[in-house]
């Protein structure tokens, strides 16, 4: 297999996509198509080095394994450590200990189930994970694992050609699993290589069945397939259907592109392209840890430019003294072609002479891939160092805690609502309605009851939206919600009821993680509706109890409670106060609910709570207050600020 200039263009063009994307997403909103680029590539070429082992009959599985670890660890465990010795600096204690626990799973090529796991409602934001992009990783080298040894082992039974129909018909099964995957579980879609196989099997389709093209067909081709990838990257965005359907764009046309098989065209034969071909590996590697700096330390947006030139620079760095360095690549005194895989493989196009290196490179990059985890580890176990952090921090991070009833009670799917956790007084007399950011509530306010043996009954539903009197379909806890408001008017003993939602973002969407920029919020008639509905919901169950409790929208903060303690004790300030949001701002974020609540006409029973008498003062809104912990995320309440907000009922 010759070098193909046109392959190692398109690793330029799908990097440049990805770092435009995370750089800046308005420049380019689709550019994370850029990695299932890299997918079909790495698929073409791996199938390229098996299927012709299998046809010569000296396929060494193992040799396979060798040769990819030697590519592909070095310059990540490079970066590994470099982002360690910087982290121990200028990370805080909590986050240095996630760092260590990401790098295991990266260097282990775990870490998009790790990521995967970490995609849930409570999730930090991606910009607080320093080796999220590693997960693309992960998904091709277990692709690696399992490829050469499946064909390996269906050799003995089938012939080249049979093997051949088996990738096509796995491809077609792996589209479909990806299609099913993405609407029933998109983020398990994103992230693990069931959903992201039949990408890499669309590359091994254009190495087993290339197509005979006129030289006007192969020019088409190429451009037909360039402007399908720059499509999926200006046109889709991160709300579309992904990987899904949509992923075909990026997909045919990469496949289109390779099968032109015309690598001195004009463009995709440009310098620029072939060098940052030749660095794209390293660029990818590099550039994801500097756009968490920029969000991490709060960078300006001039800080974006310069991010994507150092990421250039590092990627040249890294390619010419990790990925071309004889310590980790066997090189003797012969002619070797130097077969290259995207992201993680990238060497130098050229044919090169060496002399004959004694030491087996495979044995150091083991010992760079030991020591890396080893100290990994030891911050693991050191959960992060904290014990070298102040008390005052300690005492702060220890407090931002959830309920310790979270698990137990907070439901996920459908349950009876009469089934829900009651506690912790015998005699039941409340009910705490809602979703997620109720379950603090619930259990603060039962603390308050006991001592007089009333009870409550727990009724909170993960991203669940207010949702009474529409059909089920309309939201995935509408049966749930319907049901367990039919079962609080129907126990008369509960006669008083809080209700809590995350009402902004659940009726107008957004969040705080472009503060201090609100974003554009917009009422439509679904909005009308589900304000109309909660109205008659508050007035439904006004009619038959004693008291109706509504909390205003919680504030929100524009990243975790221990982010922001962490960047406080990194500047040596004080942590008695940590701001979280202006109030300015918050009445902008939340001024539609504000509004509503200003001017609904409820009956007296009704008592509106106005949660910025507790979280914030004149201009400000606080993450830590008075030396409290008043979240344990970045919108829930702590169990201590969920007691502040319990102290607001009368």
């Amino acid at each position: 297999m010759q070098f193909r200039k046109d392959i190692n263009a398109l690793r330029a063009v799908a990097v440049i996509a990805v770092v435009l994307f995370h750089f800046n997403p308005a420049w380019m909103p689709g550019g994370f198509a850029g990695v299932d680029v890299f997918f079909v590539i790495s698929g073409f070429l791996m199938t390229g080095i098996v299927f012709r082992g299998l046809a010569t009959g000296h396929l060494s599985v193992l040799q396979f394994y060798r040769a990819r670890a030697n590519r592909i660890i070095p310059a990540l465990a490079i970066l590994c450590i470099t982002v360690l010795i910087v982290g121990w600096f200028f990370i805080s204690p909590l986050d240095y200990k996630k760092l260590g626990l990401h790098i295991v799973s990266s260097l282990t090529f775990w870490s998009n189930f790790t990521y995967w796991y970490e995609s849930g409602y409570f999730a930090d934001a991606a910009q607080n994970k320093w080796l999220l992009h590693s997960w693309s990783l992960s998904v091709e080298w277990q692709f690696y694992l399992l490829y050469p040894l499946v064909l390996a082992a269906f050799s003995r039974i089938f012939s080249i050609e049979q093997l051949k129909k088996l990738v096509v018909y796995t491809l077609i099964i792996g589209f479909v699993i990806n299609l099913v995957m993405t609407f029933l579980w998109p983020d398990a879609a994103y992230y693990l290589l069931p959903a992201r196989a039949w990408e890499m099997l669309f590359g091994a389709l254009a190495y087993l069945y290339p197509l005979k093209l006129s030289n006007k067909q192969k020019v088409l081709c190429q451009r037909s397939g360039l402007i399908l990838i720059l499509v999926a990257c200006f046109l889709v965005s991160e709300n579309s259907f992904w990987p899904g359907y949509w992923a075909l764009l990026p997909v045919l046309g990469t496949w289109m592109v390779i099968q032109s098989d015309r690598p001195n065209s004009r463009v995709m034969g440009h310098v620029v392209l072939q060098k940052l071909g030749n660095w794209s590996y390293s660029i990818y590697l590099w550039h994801w840890p500097l756009v968490v700096a920029g969000f991490y330390y709060s960078l300006d947006k001039s800080f974006i430019i310069s991010g994507i030139l150092l990421s250039v620079l590092l990627g040249f760095i890294s390619y010419h003294l990790i990925e071309q360095n004889q310590l980790f690549h066997q090189r003797a005194n012969k002619k070797i072609f130097m077969e290259r895989t995207s992201p993680d493989c990238n060497h130098s196009p050229t044919l090169n002479k060496f002399n004959f290196v004694k030491w087996n490179p495979f044995y150091n990059t083991v010992l760079l891939l030991s020591v890396t985890l080893l100290i990994s580890g030891a911050v693991i176990i050191n959960n992060g160092f904290i014990n070298l952090a102040p008390i005052e921090y300690q005492r702060l991070i220890d407090n931002a805690k959830p309920s310790p009833y979270r698990e137990k009670c907070h439901l996920t799917h459908y349950q009876e609502p009469a089934k829900s956790c009651e506690y912790f007084g015998r005699n039941i007399q409340w009910a705490v309605l809602g979703d997620s950011h109720s379950t603090e509530i619930a259990y603060a306010l039962a603390e308050k009851l006991k001592t007089d043996n009333i009870g409550i009954k727990h009724l909170t539903f993960t991203q669940c939206k207010p949702s009474y009197g529409v059909s089920y379909d309309f939201d995935k806890c509408a049966r749930w919600y319907n049901e367990a408001i039919e079962y609080i008017i129907q126990q008369k003993d509960i006669q008083h009821v809080v209700l809590n939602h995350r009402f902004t973002r659940a009726l107008f969407g957004g969040s705080a993680y472009r503060y201090p920029v609100v974003g554009e919020l917009t009422q439509n008639a679904q909005t009308q509706f589900m304000l109309a509905q909660l109205t008659e919901l508050i007035q439904t169950i006004a009619a038959v109890k004693q008291n109706v409790y509504v909390y205003y929208p919680i504030p929100e903060l524009p990243r975790s409670i221990q982010n922001l303690i962490g960047h406080k004790l990194l500047q040596g300030a004080p942590l008695n106060n940590v701001t979280g949001t202006s109030l300015d701002w918050y009445h902008k974020r939340n001024h539609f609910m504000i509004d509503y609540f200003k001017n609904a006409d409820f009956p007296t029973n009704v008592h509106l709570i106005n949660t910025q008498d507790t979280f914030c003062d004149k201009a400000t809104c606080y993450a830590v207050k008075n030396g409290e912990a008043l979240y344990f995320d970045d919108d829930h309440p702590s169990v201590i600020g969920a007691r502040k907000l319990v102290a607001l009922i009368e």
